[in-house]
């Protein structure tokens, strides 16, 4: 029994005997259950492990900081990190232990896959993933003269084939983070020159439904959408802070029809031009 100074280290939760296996499974039902579905703060001191959530989630905190886990997602979680679990009640799923050396033969080795394993990681779980998780459990429960070294290849492809599904949502991820940046320059720069959807995937050398697609992963609105609300924007911002006739803003942004300006930004906004600067230079109060 660990006394309240320390943080206790265990193989597997509440157990301090020598590792049982090369790599040990077992579902979340058969430990978390046992414990009232909550899995006190601790930490590992030779064992990585990977948390498969199937269905219910999990309230979770890793070295203090709180986070959660849902249906389809995993944790995996490297040594020395303290972790702890509230899973909700009936909670399904998988967890995979690997003792230290087990992770250690994984390789070759690179800098990012060094760098992936020595932090926790969350994410989705692919099919491809799940198919290498249902395999290990499979495996597991086997026999077999060659059993452990199956159970090892497979752990190795599972952790090799999430570190590069990670690394590659966030380099996507970056990506459109930087095409964001530049869309949102060409904007600025190109406002009042009529430019649609085509001319600015244009620019930045893609399709214009992978322009969309960026943004609306980033954004939640289509790409037309969201040129248009950065249009309608700057008409705001033009028509609150200067005293540019209403037609002279409509004119900068690109519409030299007064009254087709004063159409798009009603739509839009949901006032006229007029009412609009009527209402800011009364103090934002709408007028009687």
């Amino acid at each position: 029994m660990s006394d309240a100074g320390t943080i206790p280290v265990f193989n597997l939760f509440c157990e301090t005997a020598v590792f049982p296996d090369v790599v040990h499974c077992e579902r979340v039902l058969d430990r978390a259950g046992l414990h009232d579905w909550v899995i006190s703060p601790h930490r590992h001191g030779q064992m990585s492990q990977i948390f498969h959530i199937e269905r219910g989630s999990a309230r979770l905190t890793l070295d203090g900081a709180s986070s959660r886990l849902e249906a389809g997602e995993y944790l995996f979680m490297p040594p020395q990190v303290v972790h702890g679990f509230a899973f909700s009640q009936g909670t399904e799923g998988v967890v995979l232990s690997f003792p230290s050396p087990v992770i250690a033969r994984l390789g070759p080795r690179t800098a990012a896959l060094n760098a992936w394993l020595a932090v926790p990681q969350q994410g989705p779980v692919s099919p491809a993933t799940a198919q290498l998780i249902a395999m290990t459990a499979e495996i597991y429960g086997s026999a077999g003269m060659f059993r452990a070294q199956r159970l090892i290849a497979v752990a190795h492809a599972l952790l090799a084939g999430l570190a590069e599904e990670s690394l590659a949502r966030d380099g996507a991820v970056q990506e459109a983070g930087r095409q964001m940046q530049r869309l949102d320059g060409l904007i600025a720069e190109h406002q009042g020159k009529g430019w649609g959807a085509r001319d600015y995937a244009s620019a930045l050398h893609v399709t214009t439904g992978h322009l969309n697609r960026i943004v609306r992963g980033a954004t939640g609105r289509s790409l037309t959408t969201y040129l248009e609300t950065a249009l309608m924007t700057e008409a705001c911002r033009l028509i609150a802070f200067t005293r540019l006739p209403l037609a002279e803003v409509g004119y900068r942004l690109g519409f030299p029809d007064p009254s087709y300006f004063s159409r798009r930004f009603r739509l839009r906004v949901g006032r006229s031009p007029t009412d609009y600067r009527a209402t800011v230079l009364n103090g934002g109060k709408d007028l009687p």
